[in-house]
């Protein structure tokens, strides 16, 4: 019988620091202690504290081990399951209070949080479709197929609000309403996992931990609308959740929950995997569609809308993958309960990358409306190292920086886009006081000029023009009438471009102009980065009441900038120095900053 289940997080970003090594360590010495018949090990989906791993929640106990290495583990299965004494070192430190280990739902990271489309993450094994089935997976399938017609499933999906979680919230039920109503002899259902905002990894991390929730939600999406076949477009980088995909789709094949006469019905429904290439315009659904039909990704001009005319020219839907995640659920607890969590006009939950000068980096799920304090200070820990919180960007690149002075903003589609900002898929970076917020509309703005497809002339050039003042402006080189420039053609870019990556590219720039105006006057008017970031205007000097002459900062200049006896305060050579910072971070005694 056994008496232990072990749960080691087997996602990315756990993987990457050696979770699999730690499975293959835990069995061996589980093994050499007699307690394989007794102890089962389990690779599940993320966990959420991403910064912490390897993780491993031993259970019934709930021991939350984090940053667990192999040669840790010889220790946890001696002492915790053979001797049942918890190894205190290695638990996550936010579960020990004194002599006591809290539960993970007490922590200040958990405790804000509802998982709804994370709620099989870290809980099951992603490779097993028992599992899934053993939390009620497939059971909505079952509730649609067997009691409920078309057009009353759409009617549930409608009355639950639910929105969609890739970018700007259009009505999930709405668009599946335009799809059932169009005529067509062949409708897709299609999944957008090409997630490309930098620092995003929800969708990756829902199709690494629970694949079965996607498959289950897009196969009532084809009943509701009538279709016969779909499509999971999803990065090639994104290699485990590819796996995990292809393994959840033969097995729902091999259990008759896809293919022909589903569940023993008429209806007969067939999924495919298309791997992206990487390019992030692909995450606009006509260029999503037409990269799946063999094309080059480029968005098309809509009307007509997918719904109408969309892959292959037929009636088309496409979620992303933390839409879909939240399907079954309506379909089981019913739209009031979704409702229950959120706003009026966003309900629900919203999954989120942390990442960035945050201290509890990771994946969280809170209901709509909870504001951007509770996530930095509560749920993220706040910035580390007692640095000030300086601002936050939401929606990657078509997003705009929140500044500290809105911290107590709902995060929801409304309140965002009312400051500047917006949604987007869910990346939320978070910036402290020493960064730069011109290099930050920079760094954004080089990303969407490489990500550009060049079709339209108001991204392709409009974009890079937008970038080349920026650069500009960095490099002390700015001019005042520089900022009207920017704005003019930010709004130019806006109203002109064919897809959403033009229309949304300009939103850090305009939000940076609007909420820190200052810093884009100092680089401008007094030549200085007031962050310390910008290379161009920086300068290093060497304090002659601190400095003591020991020659550190001489022998590590990697241009021999530096000059001076030894004993005898030194100095920098500021024509020969290329700011690279080795001295400062060389000097023991403080005597060398950056102006």
């Amino acid at each position: 019988m056994i008496r232990s289940h072990i749960l080691v997080c087997g996602g990315t970003g756990c993987t990457s620091s050696g979770s699999h090594e730690v499975i293959a360590e835990l069995n061996k010495e589980i093994e050499a202690v007699g307690l394989d018949k007794e102890v089962k090990v389990v690779m599940t989906g993320c966990f959420g504290l991403c910064a912490l791993g390897p993780i491993m929640i031993v259970y019934p106990e709930g021991a939350f081990y984090s940053k667990v290495k192999p040669e840790d583990v010889k220790e946890i299965v001696e002492e915790h399951l053979l001797k049942g004494r918890i190894v205190k070192r290695l638990l996550y430190q936010e579960t020990v209070e004194g002599d006591d280990v809290k539960s993970l739902a007490e922590t200040n990271f958990y405790a804000k949080q509802i998982r709804v489309a994370l709620r099989n993450c870290g809980v099951i094994n992603p490779e097993n479709i028992d599992e899934y089935i053993g939390t009620d997976g497939y059971m909505a399938l079952e509730k649609v197929l067997t009691t409920m017609q078309p057009q009353e499933v759409i009617d549930v999906i409608k009355a639950s609000g639910l929105r969609g979680r890739g970018g700007a919230g259009f009505p999930t039920g709405m668009k599946w309403q335009f799809a059932a109503n169009a005529v067509g002899d062949q409708k897709y259902v299609c999944c957008n996992a090409d997630e490309g905002d930098p620092g995003a990894f929800m969708d990756r991390s829902v199709l690494e931990g629970d694949p079965h929730a996607v498959i289950e939600a897009m196969t009532i999406a084809a009943y509701a609308i009538g279709a016969s076949k779909g499509f999971v477009y999803v990065r090639a980088e994104y290699p485990i959740a590819v796996s995990r995909l292809k393994i959840a789709i033969e097995q729902a094949k091999e259990y008759g929950l896809l293919g022909e006469h589903i569940m023993g019905t008429d209806f007969s429904f067939d999924l495919e995997i298309r791997l992206g290439a990487g390019a992030f315009v692909c995450g606009e659904e006509t260029a999503l569609m037409t990269s799946i039909e063999g094309h080059r990704g480029e968005p098309r001009p809509r009307p007509p809308f997918p719904a109408n005319k969309g892959l292959f020219a037929k009636p088309t839907i496409l979620n992303n993958v933390e839409t879909y995640a939240n399907v079954a659920q309506i379909i089981l607890k019913g739209p009031e309960w979704f409702r229950s969590m959120g706003t009026e006009k966003s309900p629900g939950t919203k999954v989120f990358a942390l990442g960035g000068k945050i201290t509890n980096t990771g994946l969280v799920e809170i209901p709509m409306g909870t504001t951007l304090r509770e996530i930095v200070e509560e749920i993220g820990g706040g910035c580390p190292n007692g640095k000030k919180f300086k601002a936050a960007q939401t929606g990657g690149p078509s997003g705009g920086c929140i500044p500290a002075s809105l911290i107590d903003t709902p995060i929801d589609y409304e309140s965002l886009i009312q400051i500047g900002s917006m949604m987007g898929s869910g990346g939320l970076i978070v910036m402290d006081e020493d960064n730069c917020m011109v290099d930050i509309a920079k760094f954004f703005l080089e990303f969407t000029v490489d990500e550009s497809c060049g079709k339209c002339a108001p991204c392709r050039i409009g974009t890079r023009r937008i970038y080349e003042i920026l650069d500009k402006i960095t490099r002390g080189e700015g001019e005042m009438e520089d900022l009207d420039t920017l704005e003019e053609l930010c709004n130019h870019v806006k109203a002109n471009s064919l897809c959403g990556l033009g229309q949304t590219a300009p939103n850090p720039v305009l939000s940076t102009l609007r909420y820190f105006r200052d810093e884009y006057v100092a680089h401008i008017v007094d030549k200085r980065c007031p962050a310390g970031v910008c290379k161009k205007l920086l300068s290093y000097e060497i304090d002659p009441e601190k400095c003591i002459g020991c020659t550190l900062c001489a022998k590590n200049c990697p241009v021999g900038a530096i000059t001076g006896e030894l004993k005898k305060p030194h100095s920098i050579d500021k024509s020969v120095c290329i700011k690279c910072g080795v001295c400062e971070t060389k000097c023991k005694f403080g005597a060398i900053s950056k102006k």
